[in-house]
């Protein structure tokens, strides 16, 4: 049997406290993890989910993705995925809403379209209705992340988060531009999802090849989400996510 969401949520804690210990600025895009996975495993209670079972199977092989880089990455930096590094050696002094983007840009980017692919039998990539029912669960985290933006704004404040009087001018905005631009962005995932299944299809070298495409633009967002100004409402205009060539 493998993790249970509950035993990911205790392992996601367990690496916070070594992270929050050290100081260390990976603590912000965790602590968001964290707490989202939390708000994930009420979502399952509540039986927001079609099919609970699999959305708690593919929650735990996601979240693995990123626990095992950070893992390995605090072992040896150099082994961590593009994406990955760029988030895990950002400079500390960075804003923490910086360090939770580039978080997120790794995770959801990169990590998520091999996640939905391993979790989705090859099978069901053939038939109609059990691939609907996969993307209308995956299209449901939506609506839960879209349930933290506001609190988890709050929570980067907590964690020292300046804001100057533009940024608090323009926080229903971003708290609007967030939830456009995380939907935008998990649209592409499920496109990516697909691209990266025929990849499969095709063999191990042509699959291999997809994901270091994916490595290599999901690294590239990086200088965009650096970049002066109002980020988030950028975010919402030019888009968030990445999109894999379809052939």
């Amino acid at each position: 049997m493998g993790e249970t969401v509950d035993e990911l949520i205790a392992r996601m804690a367990a690496l916070l406290e070594q992270l929050l210990a050290d100081g260390d600025p990976g603590r912000f895009f965790l602590g968001t993890y964290l707490r989202i996975t939390e708000a994930v495993r009420t979502a399952l209670r509540d039986g927001l989910f079609e099919d609970p079972g699999w959305v708690a199977e593919w929650d735990v092989d996601f979240a693995g993705l990123y626990l095992d880089a950070l893992e390995a990455s605090r072992r040896d930096p150099a082994t961590a995925p593009a994406p990955w590094r760029r988030a895990f050696g950002a400079a500390p002094s960075l804003r923490p809403e910086a360090h939770v983007l580039l978080g997120v840009n790794a995770h959801i980017n990169f990590d998520l379209p091999r996640s939905l692919v391993r979790v989705i039998p090859v099978e069901e990539f053939a038939d109609p209705l059990a691939l609907a029912l996969r993307e209308r669960d995956h299209e449901r985290i939506d609506g839960v992340l879209a349930g933290r933006v506001a609190s988890e704004d709050v929570e980067l404040q907590r964690a020292g988060d300046p804001r100057t009087v533009i940024d608090r001018v323009l926080t229903p905005v971003n708290h609007v531009a967030t939830q456009l631009f995380l939907r935008e962005a998990r649209r592409k995932v499920w496109a990516n999802t697909v691209v990266l299944h025929r990849a499969r299809l095709a063999g191990d070298d042509e699959y291999r090849r997809r994901v270091a495409e994916l490595e290599e633009r999901s690294a590239a967002r990086v200088a965009d989400l650096l970049r002066p100004g109002p980020v988030l409402v950028r975010l919402a205009v030019r888009g968030f996510g990445v999109t894999l060539s379809p052939a």
